[in-house]
């Protein structure tokens, strides 16, 4: 125990009663977990990226409870947090596998389409399962290691939760962003005033073609990534537009019409860009992903054994009588953990065998704990789910495989495991990040716990109908929707059970990957820019470089810069809200049949490319201007 730990007094003294799970918290957290989850569910399945809600929600929360209620309750401010954050990680597991479940029945008729029923029920018992196993461990990781494991944004949580007396310009930050995003998702996508997508041919260099879409919510994700994170996407991308495609499109020109080459039924050379990144380049990026989550969880294997055996130390820890001490009943969560499991058993809608909840159970507590110390050391930003993910999935395919299921129904069954054990492993994080807040400002762990259940419940059954709308709407794996995780996912899963995957380009990707690795290049956000289209990348890149502007100034102070990039994050969380919300909104227009009601092009009205460029520059313009401008404090 740290001697740190030992002198460590709460923001609300242990003996200090205020009010925490309030009705109000309650409402305002389960919106913010609905509505965060939904946006980053739609961001998610089109860039394969996610942001964390804890900050924005904290500061939303502040901005209402504080600023428009009167209400004074630091704690109050924290459930609602709790309960909100909850949303984002759920979304995050759910999206990295449901989306192949689409896709497989659309390709094989004996496959039904998931109803919501099923996709509820997966990600219902993820979340609560996650959150359940994170109850042994909340002594042992939050309360002994406090002093050794910083846990990043549930830290920086709770700095924003204490500098709550500064006024509401911060949540105004969130909401502004939020309006301006939301009005330009609306005129873009919704009115079609301009396209979204802008891209060019490069004639002199064949094969090769550059873009972007001109999208608020990829530059607030460049701009949360920062200039370097960016630059390793967009230098993945140039690898594959720039590079790998004008070389392919080289050698089939040698070969004319018979250069042919799997998984494409079309000449190389008569291929346009586009063409050649869907039929080849993808796959490569796929075998740089799966490798770089490979490799990631690799690296991470003597802090997984650490890990494992502190936690397993840690489960005979017993909170005490301080309100401050209290959690669940950990008999209680053991019951609840193996109910829910059998309970997918259970159900006919889910295809889940009792090995299958046996695999979700071990694994599922064994990544919850990885994932909890994890996030403890290196942040939710740098944690391997995906990795975690890949790995449930070849080792529960190959378990099915070996225990007699095969073909779709085995694959199906796979996904759904490892949709389970991913939304464990992200939910656990989040609960951890949480927890690690509430110790800092003296919140009740086991209201907390509550808060979370409730939270990942709401999420669960919000991302089912999210999840059937935007499929409706514009359906997974198409240019609109590329879900690009659980793409890969799919890939991973048919390799091992068919066998059906052009190897040589997945292995060109490992390679690759290895020799990123080699280099020192972080291999995850290379792989992704590799793996998705340049048009998406270079939004991020602009993002990022405007962050740079941003945090290089030199008439600054350090705390001046500091300040003004906390004003750009919460500028680009509601810029990343306000499209995924519109995109939900317009999701429901066009399964409606209204979309084209209020398509400007039918009428003739159309800015083009050009338009579209002019409004890119004014919408960074905003972010630029949000992040340095002056504001005053209460």
């Amino acid at each position: 125990m740290s001697k740190e730990k030992n002198d460590f007094k709460p923001f609300i003294p242990t003996d200090k009663v205020m009010p925490e799970f309030t009705p109000t918290a309650l409402i305002l957290g389960i919106i913010l977990a609905v509505v965060f989850g939904a946006a980053n569910a739609y961001l998610g399945l089109r860039v394969g990226m996610t942001v964390s809600a804890s900050i924005p929600a904290a500061v939303i929360s502040m901005g209402v409870i504080r600023f428009i209620l009167k209400k004074d309750s630091i704690l109050e401010n924290n459930m609602v947090q709790t309960i909100g954050s909850a949303g984002e990680s759920l979304a995050a597991g759910a999206i990295f596998t449901l989306p192949a479940l689409y896709m497989w029945a659309r390709e094989d008729s004996s496959i039904q389409m998931p109803s919501f029923f099923t996709i509820a029920a997966l990600a219902v018992a993820g979340g609560v399962i996650g959150t359940l196993f994170m109850i042994p461990l909340r002594t042992a990781l939050i309360v002994e290691e406090h002093g050794n494991l910083p846990f990043p944004e549930g830290t920086a949580c709770a700095e924003v939760l204490l500098a709550g007396e500064e006024g509401g310009s911060k949540s105004k930050l969130v909401f502004s962003g939020l309006g301006i995003s939301a009005l330009y998702k609306f005129v873009t996508d919704g009115l079609i005033l301009f396209p979204s997508e802008i891209s060019w041919d490069i004639s002199v260099y064949k094969g090769s073609a550059f873009g972007l879409d001109v999208l608020p919510a990829l530059i607030g994700v460049g701009y949360i990534c920062g200039s370097r994170v960016a630059s390793y996407m967009f230098g993945g991308a140039i690898v594959g537009w720039f590079v790998i495609m004008p070389l392919m499109h080289t050698i089939g020109a040698l070969g004319g019409d018979s250069a042919i080459l799997f998984p494409a039924t079309k000449a190389i050379a008569d291929m346009a860009p586009a063409e050649l990144w869907s039929s080849y380049v993808r796959y490569i990026g796929a075998g740089a992903v799966a490798c770089g989550g490979i490799l990631s969880l690799i690296k991470s294997l003597p802090l997984i054994i650490r890990t494992f055996k502190k936690a397993l130390g840690g489960i005979g820890h017993k909170g005490g009588d301080l309100r401050t001490e209290k959690d669940l009943p950990i008999k209680w969560a053991i019951v609840v953990v193996v109910l829910v499991a059998l309970a997918l058993v259970a159900i006919p809608s889910v295809p889940i065998s009792i090995v299958a909840a046996i695999i979700i159970i071990i694994f599922g507590f064994f990544f919850a704990t990885v994932s909890s110390r994890m996030v403890g050391l290196v942040g939710s930003s740098n944690n391997p789910v995906s990795g975690m993910a890949i790995a449930t999935l070849l080792i529960a395919t190959i378990i099915l495989k070996a225990t007699g299921k095969t073909g779709i129904q085995g694959m199906t069954m796979a996904i759904c495991i490892g949709t389970v054990i991913c939304i464990i492993a992200a939910m656990a994080g989040d609960t951890s990040q949480d927890l690690k807040t509430g110790y800092i400002v003296g919140a009740t762990p086991y209201r907390q716990q509550i808060g979370e259940l409730i939270g990942a419940i709401c999420a669960g059954l919000a991302i089912s109908g999210v999840l059937m709308l935007l499929d409706s709407a514009w359906t997974f794996g198409t240019d609109k929707l590329p879900a690009p995780q659980a793409t890969l996912m799919k890939m991973v899963t048919e390799g091992v059970m068919e066998g059906n995957l052009p190897w040589n380009l997945v292995f060109i990707g490992v390679f690759l990957a290895l020799m990123i690795e080699v280099i020192g290049i972080p291999v995850l956000p290379f792989a992704i820019g590799l793996y998705l289209p340049i048009y998406l990348s270079t939004p991020i890149m602009v993002g990022g470089l405007i962050k740079l502007i941003v945090t290089k100034r030199k008439n600054k102070t350090e705390e001046e810069i500091k300040e003004d990039d906390s004003k750009g994050i919460l500028y680009s969380s509601g810029l990343i809200a306000g499209e995924g919300l519109v995109g939900i909104l317009l999701a429901i227009l066009t399964v409606a049949g209204v979309a084209d009601k209020i398509n400007l092009g039918n009428y003739g009205i159309n800015l083009g490319q050009g338009g579209s460029v002019v409004f890119f520059v004014l919408l960074c313009a905003s972010l630029l201007y949000a992040a340095t401008k002056k504001i005053k404090k209460a």
